[in-house]
């Protein structure tokens, strides 16, 4: 009989109450039960094709109206990103997949500081952007899981990219603002 080792889904667990909100308790057991579900059925190769935390808010956010990740929790303290820059070195050395963190945060300030260089903004608006404890969360923790990530360096890269172009074509071209309102339309207050 195989051993259970419960870190795995400690980890998830904790990945969806840092990172996921909701206005119904029973969508963060279904975000439990689709993370941790999504760890033993969606494999190839013993690894996951999704981060299962991931994959539980992604799933979420397009099939209810009771979630939103909120961004701005996390505030754009010195002293979080800190404690953050601390654990990820941590976290990185061990996986041996600091190369992917670096990739996508690269893509992603590329993604920012272009548009802003070209249209003349200042630079202190993509710079903020840019200090989301959560975008922090997910680039040192989430991207990075080996058992997600693929083996090869240039698939990682290729992922960081993707993941990267992803996200800003859903937040800049699809209007999908991480922590808007899921408010019910009945309703006459926001």
């Amino acid at each position: 009989m195989p051993r259970i080792d419960l870190r795995s889904p400690l980890i998830t667990g904790l990945s969806l109450s840092l990172l996921l909100r909701a206005d119904e308790p029973w969508v963060y057991a279904a975000a439990g039960f689709i993370g941790i579900s999504s760890k033993f059925l969606l494999r190839v190769d013993g690894k996951h094709l999704w981060n299962p935390a991931g994959l539980a808010i992604v799933v979420l956010l397009f099939g209810t109206n009771h979630v939103w990740i909120s961004p701005g929790q996390w505030g754009a303290s010195i002293w979080f990103a800190a404690l953050l820059a601390f654990l990820a070195i941590l976290v990185l050395q061990a996986a041996r997949r600091a190369d992917i963190s670096l990739f996508f945060l690269g893509a992603h300030a590329a993604l920012l500081f272009g548009p802003a260089l070209w249209l003349s903004d200042p630079l202190a608006i993509p710079i903020h952007q840019l200090e989301s404890g959560s975008l922090l969360l997910f680039a040192f923790f989430m991207i990075s899981d080996p058992r997600t990530t693929p083996d090869s360096r240039l698939g990682r890269f290729l992922l960081a990219l993707t993941v990267g172009l992803s996200a800003h074509w859903l937040a800049f071209f699809m209007q999908m603002r991480p922590a808007s309102c899921r408010c019910d339309p009945r309703s006459t207050s926001p």
